[in-house]
């Protein structure tokens, strides 16, 4: 009885410990690093939800507040730059205009930045009329360089993909680019394709991989372990989704879309992919709207 005891608490004790080291090893909510090989450029990351900001001797640029269901995330991400740096906020991006990842904008706005956003943001966010996310001060194009303290941002709009308004934010010094939700980093793709345009992201992707950088800098992180992507990561996703779309267009030509298409749709090549089993409805629903609804 005795030994049965000591048995049964040494393994309480063992399954504590082991229990504390699980935690001692999670992550915390909100945490900023330094981008490795980098002055300036650092990663802001809240949750599942990360964006970047480049500091400058004149100001900051900043990124997506991804404060989305955080009333405080905002604010939470100024303090962070506030630890960082004394310089005042100049600018703040939206990448696209899902609220995951602009919203929270109003603290910045208090701050004094000058929110810049594609033009099609606009359009998405004034109906809306969300306190919490302003609306853009300045809507850009194709194209727009922002330069300050020596810093070099360069937006890209290369057309739609995961969205119709999401741009590609380019450090061409660094050859870091910042690329939210079109492009995931270790993991399959999930809800965010509710708006995704399926053809027009092939193209996407190809002038992405056809740009300057070295690293991507995803709006979630990578895996495993937060990592960044390159540009095999990119052509790996591009190639993704070209076999779910070829995979779809033989069940939605063949008259099966919605229902009996979706129980078929498997991609074998990509379950051990993270996300995998939660992502494929999604990534199936999508592309039987393209090949069975022409849409």
């Amino acid at each position: 009885m005795k030994r049965a005891f000591c048995s049964a608490l040494g393994a309480a004790v063992l399954t504590a410990a082991l229990g504390l080291s699980a935690q001692a090893q999670q992550r915390p909510q909100i945490e900023t690093t330094k981008v490795d090989g980098t002055d300036n450029v650092y990663i802001f990351r809240n949750g599942g939800h990360q964006s970047i900001f480049v500091v400058t001797k004149d100001g900051v640029i900043a990124t997506d507040p991804v404060a989305y269901g955080r009333p405080n995330g905002g604010q939470q991400y100024v303090d962070e730059i506030k630890k960082v740096t004394d310089k005042p906020i100049k600018f703040l991006v939206y990448s696209h205009h899902h609220y995951d990842h602009i919203a929270g904008g109003k603290a910045f706005k208090d701050a004094g930045a000058r929110i810049i956003a594609h033009k099609n943001v606009m359009p998405h966010l004034k109906p809306l009329a969300d306190p919490n996310t302003p609306l853009p001060d300045e809507s850009i194009g194709n194209k727009k360089v922002i330069r300050l303290g020596g810093t070099t941002m360069e937006l890209l709009y290369l057309g739609p993909n995961h969205s119709d308004s999401n741009i590609v934010i380019r450090l061409p010094k660094e050859k870091i680019i910042f690329v939210v939700d079109t492009i995931p980093v270790g993991s399959f793709p999930g809800r965010g394709m509710i708006d995704f345009y399926p053809l027009e992201t092939e193209a996407f992707i190809e002038k992405v991989i056809a740009l300057d950088w070295n690293r991507l800098i995803p709006g979630h992180p990578g895996a495993p372990n937060g990592r960044l992507g390159t540009k095999d990561d990119a052509k790996a996703v591009l190639a993704l989704y070209r076999d779910a779309s070829a995979e779809m267009k033989k069940l939605g030509q063949g008259g099966k879309c919605w229902d009996e298409a979706e129980k078929e749709f498997k991609l074998p090549k990509y379950e051990s992919m993270p996300g995998y089993a939660n992502g494929l409805p999604f990534v199936a629903r999508r592309y039987c709207g393209l090949w069975g609804r022409g849409t």
